[in-house]
């Protein structure tokens, strides 16, 4: 019963202590584009911005045009 008890209590050990680690990662590790978005200007962001939208209003499946 020893055996047993040392063993489940390891694995929750491990468990615990790698959910901690994937936790801290996911809250202090920032995005390329969030950088990279805070590094640019409001101007040069508006001007990529797309000026209409990208599936047409029934949202079904986006046109291809001509050309």
């Amino acid at each position: 019963m020893k055996y047993e008890t040392l063993m489940l209590r390891s694995l929750f050990a491990a468990c615990f202590a790698l959910s901690a680690l994937v936790l801290g990662a996911m809250v202090t590790t920032t995005s390329p584009s969030v950088q990279l978005a805070s590094n640019q200007s409001l101007g040069s962001i508006l001007l990529t911005a797309p000026t209409s939208c990208a599936l047409p209003p029934d949202g079904v499946v986006c046109p291809r045009l001509p050309g």
